[in-house]
């Protein structure tokens, strides 16, 4: 019955809208009211948006300009590719300026044959292109004490893109793995030396050295010339500007995986290396910060993602998670990327929370903040992938729970 009102709502919703066009033509035979006068500006060399679009990432506050994030605005995206200029950052000593004709990859340690790979080699090698997301392990952090504002501020430090380079085993592949080599320490060209350690189990299966992201060359805030892409796995190990890949017999135990992305236990104890980001969604529409413009039909859209596979079901509640509905997943479907939801909802004008959760292929069910709290305590910083809710008030304004 809920689709049949639903399928009824879109109806009349279609239909006022024809009536709404038809109504607007202007004196000219139903010509648009405003049509243009003068010639438009002319070809450019690179396109730009609209003076009217408005998407920004927001530039979260830090200590120095150098150690910055900044956040992707979700609830202003289409589709589920993050265009480059809006991919989420987070910088621990600045953006290096880096020259592609000078810049390599040494591969050493624990291999039969140490290599250093130019830009160029590297790009003469077989390439392979994925859509995959990155996510920060402190994405949605704050809500672990208290719900932020908006998709942007609770969910913007997840971003999703064709990704397209090299894939890493080529290279361990032509460098020969010796038989003890069980980690990498992954390490960039930035100010800090940014470096973590890589399993190489993960090495062998889906990481690749990437170039090139939605068609066109890096951005170096996003790791130009050359970045590690380990799909599924948190921000922090797909190291930006990629320089040294050092095979070794254990983790290195590198400042980025002992003072930080590690979470303090109720017993005292540490969890360490925690790579996967799980399932997770957000509704992005209609969401903290916007309005309804009154009640009827609207469209409930949405993003979810899981670094363990593919997005198999999202289900949305209206009322506060008494009940939920199975969302449509928009097709085609990748595995570790982003997938977007959509549920046709008929608002009655009444005041409700609504909120989405996300089942992965493993089975795997996107938790509540209170059911990851009572297995971590208080004291977690990362992985915050709980569900998501938004308040909708009778006067259309939505707002965080």
């Amino acid at each position: 019955m809920k689709d049949a009102s639903s399928r009824r709502g879109f109806l009349a919703l279609t239909t006022s809208l024809g009536a709404a066009l038809a109504s607007c033509g202007g004196g000219d035979g139903g010509a648009p009211a405003e049509a243009p006068s003068r010639l438009g500006k002319p070809v450019s060399s690179y396109g730009e948006r609209s003076r009217f679009s408005a998407e920004r990432r927001f530039i979260a506050p830090t200590k120095t300009p150098e150690q910055a994030a900044s956040l992707t605005p979700l609830q202003d995206s289409e589709g589920v590719i993050t265009p480059s200029a809006l991919h989420f950052e987070r910088h621990h000593s600045g953006i290096p300026d880096l020259d592609p004709s000078v810049h390599e990859l040494l591969l050493h340690g624990l291999v039969e044959r140490p290599l250093r790979f130019s830009m160029d080699a590297l790009k003469r090698m077989p390439s392979v292109s994925v859509i995959r997301f990155v996510e920060c392990s402190g994405n949605s952090r704050s809500e672990w004490s208290k719900p932020a504002p908006t998709a942007q501020m609770s969910s913007g430090m997840a971003s999703c893109s064709e990704w397209t380079g090299v894939p890493l085993r080529t290279v361990l592949d032509e460098a020969g793995l010796k038989p003890e080599a069980k980690w990498l320490i992954c390490e960039g060209a930035d100010a800090c030396r940014m470096a973590r350690s890589l399993p190489i189990e993960k090495a062998l299966d889906d990481c690749l050295l990437v170039y090139g992201q939605n068609g066109e060359a890096l951005r170096p805030e996003q790791g130009y010339p050359l970045r590690l892409l380990v799909p599924g796995w948190e921000g922090n190990i797909n190291v930006k500007w990629l320089r040294v890949l050092k095979a070794t017999a254990g983790p290195s135990e590198t400042r980025d995986e002992t003072s930080k992305y590690t979470d303090l236990m109720p017993d005292g104890s540490s969890r360490q290396f925690t790579f996967a980001m799980e399932a997770k969604s957000v509704i992005t529409t209609p969401s903290g910060g916007q309005a309804l413009p009154g009640p009827g039909f609207l469209e409930i859209r949405g993003l979810a993602w899981s670094g363990r596979g593919l997005i198999e079901k999202v289900e949305v509640s209206v009322d506060g998670g008494s009940t939920w509905e199975v969302a449509q997943l928009q097709e085609p479907r990748f595995p570790k990327a982003f997938t977007r939801f959509r549920l046709p909802w008929s608002w009655s004008g009444a005041e409700t929370t609504i909120q989405s959760r996300a089942t992965d292929e493993t089975g795997y069910i996107q938790p509540t903040v209170q059911e990851l709290v009572a297995v971590r305590g208080t004291e977690s910083s990362y992985h915050n992938n709980g569900v998501k809710a938004w308040k909708v008030l009778a006067d259309g304004s939505v707002t965080n729970v």
